[in-house]
């Protein structure tokens, strides 16, 4: 299954999650055949990774956004694991600062967007300044209504940079999180990840849907692409994710880059090197047979 084709959001198409089944995981995968699927391409995204950090002329965002514990921690822990954090890095947007809030809203979001060579993940986004905003209506509708554009202009710039922007939205049912904060509830290990705001935002599930909807359709490009990735099963989930970035990095053209130095030259320099090591050793060992 090709999940790169199937859980795209085209530009300019309307989004309906209640027509997508968050359930979902294909006509033959079960978890038992997903796991080898998942590490084939987590191993694949490790070995692309390393051509993109030698490469040094493109670079790669993932952008997760999702309601309350549709699991954007998870994708993080365990599709990224095989990278190297030497060039993987992980932000998170919540609550502005003081002087984050002093600025435009992109501000905060720019100075974390990969270089080239690196992979970025953004846990939660720039998009919070068009759901959150809006469904708590913290600014008037005539401002929240113009960053749609703002943010394309903003992705697109990023893009003629080298950098290629996936964004996925991790579908899950109400139902599901229930059942996901009923396990936080259980656990005395997730305890800490309880918040009176789980269940203030539940309430506001409809609002949210709405303007997750309204966003995907205006700034889902073929630059920026929107995903729309069923994640009631948290291995499903981790499946397609992980093929639809090892696919994407596939496609980047990513190569080694030629050598900076002589080849020749330092393959002299360093059989010479092997000699003198060689003869060293030779030296030291008839001095040390004359101690004797």
């Amino acid at each position: 299954m090709n999940y790169r084709k199937k859980f795209l959001v085209e530009p300019g198409a309307k989004v309906r999650l209640s027509k997508i089944d968050a359930s979902y995981t294909g006509k033959n995968e079960t978890h038992e055949k997903a796991l080898p699927k998942i590490q084939a391409h987590i191993e694949r995204m490790d070995t692309l990774q390393y051509l993109l950090y030698a490469d040094g002329s493109q670079s790669l965002l993932v952008v997760l956004q999702a309601l309350d514990a549709a699991g954007k921690d998870g994708v993080v822990r365990h599709v990224f694991s095989g990278m190297n954090p030497q060039g993987t890095f992980v932000f998170g947007f919540k609550q502005p600062s003081k002087e984050e809030a002093a600025h435009d809203f992109l501000w905060r979001v720019h100075s974390r967007t990969p270089a080239k060579g690196e992979v970025v993940i953004f846990n939660r986004s720039h998009y919070e300044d068009v759901m959150v905003v809006r469904v708590h209506k913290l600014v008037p509708r005539s401002v929240w209504s113009k960053r749609y554009d703002l943010i394309n202009d903003f992705e697109t710039m990023l893009s003629q940079n080298g950098a290629t922007i996936l964004k996925f939205f991790l579908h899950i049912s109400p139902e599901e999180q229930l059942a996901r904060f009923k396990q936080r509830l259980d656990d005395p290990s997730r305890n800490w990840k309880i918040s009176e705001s789980d269940y203030s935002e539940r309430e506001l599930w409809p609002q949210y849907v709405e303007a997750y909807e309204d966003a995907m359709a205006l700034t889902s490009t073929k630059h920026a692409p929107w995903y729309v990735i069923p994640a009631n099963h948290k291995w499903f989930r981790n499946l397609a994710i992980s093929q639809i970035i090892a696919d994407t990095m596939d496609g980047m053209g990513l190569q080694l880059p030629p050598p900076r130095v002589n080849i020749a030259d330092i393959r002299r320099k360093y059989h010479a090197a092997e000699r003198e090591a060689k003869d060293g050793e030779k030296r030291r060992n008839k001095a040390a047979e004359k101690v004797k």
